[in-house]
């Protein structure tokens, strides 16, 4: 495994508890929570596969006789949850960029299988968040403060006009029902949580576009907004004050939108992006 800068990884029973139930309770099948300590999560370079049958998710080890028998999770569903995991992992800076990543290594701390982790993985590669790494694993992708910049431009080309002209028409009450998404959304901010924010953040552009009628737009500014989420190698981490400031520029933004100020929300939009001149 390639060896990244020093950094201090964060507890790995706070990336278990985040885990979505049946997964967890896959690791409990196996013996337990993962053991803590960085090394899991960091990958451990050569280790030998460990696969594990796919019955073993969310079984209980001694089920009462006279229990219902319950449904076994189907694979996708175990790999989308993996999916979900890694994602978080890779906004809140868990995954760092830059260092390579083994699907047993993923497997073990997640208490699945290789096999949904490989899978998860190839579904990050797809969206340029990994590379490939053959017999290794994959490498977290590496972003400059360039490719941020080229993203939150291409942001703007798609989302400013759509905004602009919804500042222009929707009228006052109508973004009433955007505002308990705003509130969502500073709250995690305040909880310092860059994956939990990122989520919230998320959702309050996607309800705002949603406001255009085209799901074609939504689809695709929500996917240039996740990679927009992922952050740059050694660039400043996002603390909670950046996060609590761009929450509330989702208020701002409301604001002017309901007042039909166009001038005014270009300005905060771009800013947002942080394609502001």
């Amino acid at each position: 495994m390639e060896q990244g800068r020093p950094h201090a990884a964060p507890p790995a029973a706070r990336l278990f508890a985040e885990m979505p139930p049946q997964v967890a309770r896959g690791a409990a099948v196996r013996g337990g929570a993962p053991a803590a300590g960085p090394a899991g999560l960091r990958g451990e370079g050569a280790r030998g596969e460990h696969v594990h049958g796919e019955q073993e998710y969310g079984v209980p080890c001694a089920a009462p006789a006279h229990a219902p028998a319950r449904r076994m999770p189907q694979r996708h569903s175990v790999r989308g949850q993996v999916l979900d995991a890694l994602r978080r992992a890779l906004v809140s800076g868990e995954l760092i960029p830059g260092e390579v990543y083994s699907g047993p290594a993923l497997g073990e701390r997640f208490g699945v299988s290789a096999t949904p982790v490989r899978e998860a993985m190839q579904q990050l590669a797809l969206e340029g968040a990994v590379e490939v790494v053959p017999n290794r694993g994959f490498r977290v992708a590496t972003r400059t403060a360039r490719d941020l910049a080229e993203l939150a431009e291409v942001r703007a080309m798609l989302e400013v006009p759509v905004l602009l002209r919804l500042a222009r028409t929707v009228p006052a009450a109508g973004w009433d029902g955007l505002r308990p998404l705003a509130e969502t959304a500073a709250a995690a901010a305040a909880t310092g949580d860059r994956a939990l924010y990122a989520e919230a953040d998320r959702a309050f552009h996607r309800a705002l576009l949603g406001l255009a009628g085209n799901r074609q737009l939504v689809a695709v500014a929500d996917e240039l907004h996740r990679r927009a989420q992922w952050p740059a190698a050694h660039g400043r981490p996002h603390c909670t004050a950046d996060l609590v400031a761009d929450a509330a520029e989702h208020v701002a933004l409301l604001e002017a939108l309901a007042a039909h100020d166009v001038e005014r929300a270009e300005v905060l939009v771009r800013g947002h992006f942080g394609t502001g001149e």
